[in-house]
């Protein structure tokens, strides 16, 4: 029994129809709304925020530094104040690989796993792998606490 031969034309076709098809795959994956955060509260992982709610505080607003923020490990938020000392919620799921951001500072919301980093305000992308802002969490401000909206 003679074992057939793989020729050099076959094994190329082969593989620029496997890359071929590698990018096409990702390309219809990133613009599929199945890979979108499912909610207001949810991360870029489907892993947002499951502890807290209306009746139970985030934080305490002066737990919250002006131009700055906190990162909440529990239900995983960011919780940012600008200088004029509006509060604002964000996922603290990177939309890179779903690690947990680790700070605030200087405007900047940064993620350690691979160096992507956020803007504070608005959660939007400034450099690093991730491409997609951070999903904004509602938050309402009532008796000095921050609260799930």
């Amino acid at each position: 029994m003679s074992i057939p031969v793989l020729s050099r034309r076959s094994a190329l076709s082969g593989l620029a129809l496997v890359g071929t098809a590698a990018v096409a795959g990702f390309a219809a994956g990133r613009a599929s709304g199945l890979a979108d955060p499912k909610g207001a509260a949810a991360a870029a992982n489907a892993y947002g925020p499951s502890a807290g709610g209306a009746d139970q505080p985030l934080a305490g607003l002066d737990d919250i530094p002006l131009g700055g923020g906190i990162v909440l490990g529990g239900p995983r938020i960011v919780l940012t104040r600008d200088a004029g000392g509006t509060v604002r919620g964000l996922s603290a799921t990177c939309t890179h690989q779903g690690c947990t951001v680790s700070s605030v500072k200087g405007g900047v919301i940064d993620c350690p796993c691979h160096g992507s980093t956020f803007q504070a305000e608005t959660g939007a992308p400034i450099a690093g792998p991730a491409t997609r802002a951070l999903p904004a969490v509602p938050v309402t401000v009532r008796d000095n606490s921050v609260f799930l909206a």
